[in-house]
């Protein structure tokens, strides 16, 4: 790696979200980018891809054949590959089109699907699904403190240990009530924890915008499903909007 690491961003499909968020840290941006030669970001700049790059930074799902081309360059060039956010991490709201894709196409566009866009679709995937990743940030949208952390491990390496465990720990460690003692649908029985259950703690049932955890039992998750009157079907429908795919093979 450079004496100054060349970092670039890269986006596919997504909403871009996770890097506006990342410029939300205004206070202590211009420290964290002071520490990289920022070589390629679409938000600051209009020049192109350069070949030369020593961290790729990829948002979004892998929609198409130029995107699949797209990353595996990344990963060549790279010594390290970093992906923020859902869509990057498990194919996120993209991947819930997943079983008839062309036939979603053709539902959403009908006959004016825009041709850049179609020519060569792809079923979407996540970015590890395509190549290695080396550094994960997860959730819709990432933290952007978060995001820091992560790029400090990728540039001067970490041993620090990511936790595995779910979130429901993290709820109770906040002493917030259990959403399915209320009847209400939430994924915080299978998601990674890391977040410190911030939608709980506002109230709002997780969404599994993190990803399923490495500890998650999903076969149990249902029957507690069905045990508080939520139903197994409407987890395995929630599962889908972040984890279509790990969804389709838990719960077949």
């Amino acid at each position: 790696m450079a004496d100054t690491p060349r970092v670039v961003f890269a986006g596919l499909a997504s909403c871009f979200g996770c890097q506006i968020n990342i410029t939300n840290i205004e206070e202590h941006l211009m420290d964290v980018l002071g520490q990289v030669d920022l070589k390629y970001w679409q938000l600051t700049s209009s020049d192109p891809m350069p070949t030369d790059f020593d961290v790729a930074v990829i948002e979004g799902a892998v929609t198409t054949e130029a995107a699949k081309e797209s990353v595996q360059a990344l990963r060549e060039g790279a010594d390290a590959v970093i992906t923020i956010g859902a869509c990057a991490a498990t194919s996120g709201i993209p991947g819930m089109s997943t079983e008839d894709h062309a036939a979603d196409m053709d539902a959403v566009y009908g006959d004016k699907v825009p041709y850049v866009v179609a020519d060569g679709a792809i079923t979407p995937m996540a970015v590890k699904d395509v190549i290695s990743v080396d550094f994960e940030v997860p959730c819709c949208p990432i933290d952007p403190y978060d995001f820091v952390e992560v790029l400090q491990h990728a540039l001067y390496g970490s041993n620090i240990y990511r936790r595995s465990s779910t979130l429901c720990g993290e709820c109770k460690n906040n002493e917030r009530g259990c959403f399915y003692g209320r009847n209400t649908l939430c994924l915080g029985l299978v998601t990674r924890s890391g977040c410190g259950a911030r939608c709980p703690n506002l109230g709002r049932p997780c969404n599994g915008c993190a990803g399923l955890s490495p500890d998650a039992n999903v076969a149990q998750a249902r029957r507690v499903a069905d045990r508080a009157g939520v139903g197994a079907a409407a987890l395995d429908s929630a599962l889908r909007i972040f984890n279509q795919p790990i969804a389709d093979e838990e719960v077949s």
